[in-house]
């Protein structure tokens, strides 16, 4: 059973996600909260596999709820434009990836499924995107003592992971099959004590691996 905790200020709102998300099997919307502060509270009384956060609120918002989130949800963060300008700042701060809040139902309860399974939500061409449009505006690249624990592999999946790649495009880049791939992948989250995907694509630009300019 995926337990999900709604964070929105707006009642409405989590009405709407609640009585589509509940009637969903193996599905149970657990707790509610209207700012990030009691989003903060319930995550750690309830234990959710997945936080849906709002990323304006009043009070505490989701930016800085996300940030001081408990270990063990993972976090969507739910905005009203599909690039909103704190979106790069979210994953950074630990979210798995993002939905616009006129998402079809269909892309919502895939996306919960997909980030409660540990996966980030990111396309490859939204990882693009992002990078393009956010990483530029971000304090200059330095280097990552972290990245001194990894392979020279690990290096270059780290590098293609940032640029968007799938697990698929980095076997045919790297002539591996995408399971190596998918091995590399995960003992480089590991070693960098990153949360899923979307964190590696962070550490990749803020280290300088990647370049807004490289993809």
């Amino acid at each position: 059973m995926i337990k999900i905790v709604l964070a929105d200020d707006q009642a409405l709102v989590r009405a709407g996600f609640r009585a589509l998300l509940d009637a969903q099997p193996g599905m149970t919307v657990v707790a509610e909260a209207a700012d990030g502060a009691q989003a903060v509270r319930l995550a750690a009384e309830h234990e959710p596999d997945v936080v849906l956060m709002d990323i304006r609120m009043p009070g505490m918002d989701g930016l800085t709820a996300t940030r001081e989130m408990p270990p063990g949800p993972r976090i969507i963060i739910l905005t009203t434009f599909e690039l909103d300008e704190y979106v790069f700042e979210a994953l950074r701060n630990g979210a798995s990836g993002f939905l616009v809040k006129d998402t079809e139902p269909a892309e919502l309860i895939q996306a919960v499924r997909v980030v409660a399974d540990g996966d980030a939500l990111l396309s490859p061409g939204v990882t693009r995107r992002l990078i393009a449009e956010y990483a530029s505006r971000a304090k200059p690249p330095h280097p990552s003592q972290d990245l001194g624990m990894l392979t020279d592999r690990e290096r270059e999946v780290l590098s293609l992971v940032g640029t968007g790649m799938t697990n698929d495009e980095i076997a045919g880049k790297l002539f591996m099959s995408p399971a190596t791939a998918k091995t590399h992948v995960s003992r480089t989250m590991m070693k960098l004590h990153a949360r899923d995907r979307a964190q590696l694509v962070v550490i990749a630009y803020e280290s300088g691996l990647v370049r807004p300019g490289w993809v």
